[in-house]
C-alpha cells in the first residue's frame, strides 16, 4: 500500500469489517477483462460463503480459475468543500485474495447457508430446508490474504 498511514494492520479490526457488512465483491478472472459481481456473503473464521445458481458465468469462471479477489467497502461518508479538489470520502475497506470452490456436502451447504443468514440477520437459528439447498450452489472462498484501508475515520 502506498500510504501506510490509511493501512489497516489490526486483524481485528479486519475481521469486524468484513463481520458487520453483508455485500462483497467478488472479482473473478475472465480472460482480458475481470469480471466482477456483487454478492450477499457470510463470513467466519477466514472463510466467505456465497450462494448461488447452480450454472452460470461464475461457475463457468470459478471451475476455469478458483483464485478471486473479494472487496468489502463500508463507513461510506462523502466530506464535502468549497473546492472542488477538497471533497473526500471517509471509508473503511478490505481486499481479500483467495481461492473459491463449492461446497459439496449437504450438511457444509446448510451451515455455509447459516453462516450467509447469520451475517444478515445476526442469528443461526434457522431452518434451512435441504430441498432448498441442493437447488443452489454455496460457495466457500479460503482466504489467502487480506489487506485494509481506513480513510479520513
Amino acid at each position: 500500500m502506498r500510504r501506510n498511514e490509511k493501512q489497516i494492520t489490526d486483524q481485528e479490526l479486519l475481521g469486524d469489517i468484513l463481520s458487520s457488512n453483508v455485500i462483497c465483491r467478488v472479482g473473478f478472472a475472465d480472460g482480458e477483462y475481470p469480471y466482477i459481481v456483487p454478492m450477499n456473503y457470510g463470513y467466519k473464521e477466514n472463510e466467505i460463503f456465497l450462494h448461488s445458481v447452480l450454472e452460470g458465468k461464475k461457475i463457468s469462471l470459478m471451475q476455469a480459475n478458483n483464485h478471486v479477489c473479494v472487496e468489502i467497502t463500508d463507513s461510506i461518508e462523502i466530506v464535502s468543500s468549497d473546492r472542488a479538489c477538497g471533497f473526500s470520502t471517509k471509508f473503511r475497506s478490505v481486499i481479500c485474495n483467495g481461492r473459491i470452490h463449492p461446497v459439496i456436502e449437504l450438511e457444509q451447504k446448510i451451515e455455509g447457508f447459516k453462516t450467509i443468514m447469520k451475517q444478515h440477520t445476526g442469528t443461526l437459528d434457522w431452518e434451512i430446508p435441504e430441498s432448498a439447498v441442493e437447488k443452489v450452489a454455496v460457495l466457500k472462498i479460503e482466504i489467502e490474504s487480506m489487506t485494509g484501508k481506513i480513510s479520513g475515520i
